[in-house]
């Protein structure tokens, strides 16, 4: 077989045993891998409690994982969100995704709970469970320190995922994050403290020229992309550099999306961290685009939804508490976005906001579930559902929105909630059209054609975060070049339209798993506050309220087209039976 190993490790706690399972070829090839292969591997188990021992969590990696595929070291881990109570993926890079698949499989599934915390240790040569109660309690940095080597790569949780917070992270060696609802709290219920991976082995390519012509055509629109390599693109300043845009758009979500402009944003863009930090290139090993930066010493400095909401969305104006903030969150194993969403939602329950000074001590005492903490553990939609006041909770399906206002992207308002995940901006990504004009420029401010466009895209981001591959990428490139690459590597015939297919079935598998756990057409709407309130309007730009009428045709449309019932429904109720 070419580009997968064709194998798994499954590893059950309760028991310790370790064993290796073959993976059948036709799902491999109808899922590909990451995301999609983890749907498939929960068809069993989708309905569990995402705390059940039962529950899997699936690390797994794509059939590009090991080859020269640009922004191909990547993985997704695959399990059911305690946060949102969805099926649930989340992508990370890194030499973790490069070193698993190394190891000489395609996923790794972990079930059980072990009777004390655990560590799992795997190489080429097999997997071994170890005590870890020394490092239960350490935080990410102190963990990773005692366990990587040269030749090792660490996954791991922090005190959050310990202690059940519900948005905590699981963080990789190197900085990266397995970042959105809660994974670290279901790896941390297993009382599996970290993972630790060496491996080098490389999958055979079928048709090497193939996959360097693709690998060709890809580098050569990654650089005539000025989004990516652009004087202001991602390469150069990061994602902060969206910072200035998203302001000038009147979009950025302030004072719990109160307001939609925040004044003093210029204080935490790509440039002002730069001239503060000295920062640096850096990113995911392998990736030629290295759009994160960090200090000169290595600290990883924050990413444009972190510092949009532990800057705006508190009102917070000062850079360096937003970067402590972002440093104690990675370390802690939290999720930025969802800790400061919470935060802001206490906010605007107390009638006050956190100050630059008191915010690390509210995550701290988060992250230890201790006095105040013990609620905003719990995300801010059952925070302000115990206070009586469930409007203040900017989140859809549970999972707190990120720092794009949809009163100012009606494709990302429609995105939004018809994300299998929740509230997320990654699952279609629309600015991608609505601002920033890639493929091709809509009008942000209209519904019309959205329901395709955001079908459309659904397949796509689907496919991509199988293969495994950056989202980036595609703001250069497109599905023909990934198409040709994995067709050399692989040595099977995949076309664009296939690729969407494959896209469309996965999407689709996880919409009937969260139907058969009780989802339904009420949780794909916006919180009541964007059809009734007004962003920033100024300078020229009207931001009115979404039009819910208009928005609610556009979501049927949606639904039709996605060959579902007015309702969200499917009009097959065995549609699940007919898939590989």
């Amino acid at each position: 077989m070419n580009g997968w190993h064709g194998r798994l490790l499954h590893v059950d706690l309760s028991s310790g045993v370790c064993r290796y399972e073959a993976i059948p070829a036709s799902w491999l090839q109808s899922y590909l891998g990451g995301r999609g292969l983890g749907v498939r591997l929960l068809r069993e188990t989708y309905h569990l409690d995402p705390f059940a021992p039962e529950m899997p969590l699936v690390f797994a990696c794509g059939p590009l994982g090991g080859t020269s595929a640009p922004t191909s070291s990547r993985l997704a881990v695959v399990s059911r969100s305690p946060l949102t109570g969805t099926i649930y993926d989340c992508s990370a890079g890194g030499r973790f995704a490069h070193r698993l698949k190394g190891a000489g499989i395609d996923a790794l599934v972990i079930t059980g709970q072990s009777a004390q915390p655990t560590l799992l240790r795997l190489s080429p040569a097999g997997a071994t469970l170890e005590p870890a109660q020394k490092l239960w309690g350490e935080r990410f940095h102190a963990t990773a320190a005692a366990l990587q080597s040269a030749s090792e790569s660490v996954a791991a949780i922090g005190p959050a995922g310990e202690r059940g917070v519900l948005f905590a992270n699981i963080m990789m060696g190197e900085g990266n994050s397995v970042g959105r609802g809660g994974l670290g709290a279901v790896m941390g219920n297993k009382r599996l403290k970290a993972i630790v991976v060496s491996g080098d082995q490389r999958p055979t390519i079928a048709d090497p020229e193939r996959l360097q012509k693709g690998r060709q055509d890809m580098m050569r629109l990654f650089k005539a992309s000025p989004i990516l390599f652009g004087q202001l693109g991602i390469a150069e300043y990061g994602t902060p550099t969206l910072v200035d845009l998203m302001t000038q758009r009147r979009m950025a979500p302030t004072e719990n999306f109160r307001r939609t402009v925040f004044e003093a944003a210029a204080n935490y863009s790509g440039p002002a961290i730069r001239k503060a930090y000295q920062s640096k290139k850096d990113g995911c090993f392998g990736c030629p685009i290295q759009c994160k930066k960090s200090t000169p010493q290595g600290e990883h400095l924050p990413e444009y939804e972190t510092v949009s909401h532990f800057g705006a969305l508190n009102g917070i104006a000062d850079l360096h508490s937003i970067v402590k903030s972002n440093t104690l969150c990675n370390d802690l194993g939290m999720d930025t976005i969802s800790a400061a969403a919470t935060l802001s939602a206490w906010g605007e329950l107390r009638g006050r906001f956190p100050s630059a000074d008191e915010v690390q001590k509210l995550l701290l005492a988060m992250a230890l579930r201790q006095g105040e903490g013990e609620s905003l553990a719990l995300g801010s939609q059952r925070l302000t559902r115990a206070a009586g006041r469930p409007e203040f909770s900017m989140s859809v399906k549970g999972l707190e929105l990120p720092a794009y206002d949809p009163r100012g992207a009606y494709g990302m308002a429609l995105a939004y909630c018809t994300s299998n995940r929740g509230g997320c901006h990654l699952r279609a990504y629309p600015i991608s059209h609505e601002i920033l004009r890639k493929p091709v420029p809509t009008d942000r401010f209209s519904f019309a054609g959205k329901a395709r466009i955001i079908k459309i895209a659904e397949d796509t981001n689907a496919t991509i975060d199988s293969l495994v591959a950056c989202k980036f990428s595609f703001l250069g490139a497109s599905l023909e070049e990934y198409g040709t690459i994995l067709s050399g590597v692989t040595g099977h015939d995949y076309s664009p339209q296939d690729l969407k297919e494959i896209g469309e079935r996965i999407y689709l598998t996880e919409r009937y798993y969260n139907l058969a756990n009780g989802f339904s057409e009420k949780d794909d709407t916006l919180p009541p506050r964007f059809f009734s309130e007004a962003g920033s309007s100024g300078e020229g730009i009207d931001v009115p309220p979404i039009d819910q009428a208009r928005f609610n045709e556009e979501r049927r449309k949606y639904y039709r087209i996605r060959g579902l019932t007015d309702d969200g429904s499917f009009k097959d109720p065995a549609w699940l039976g007919g898939q590989p």
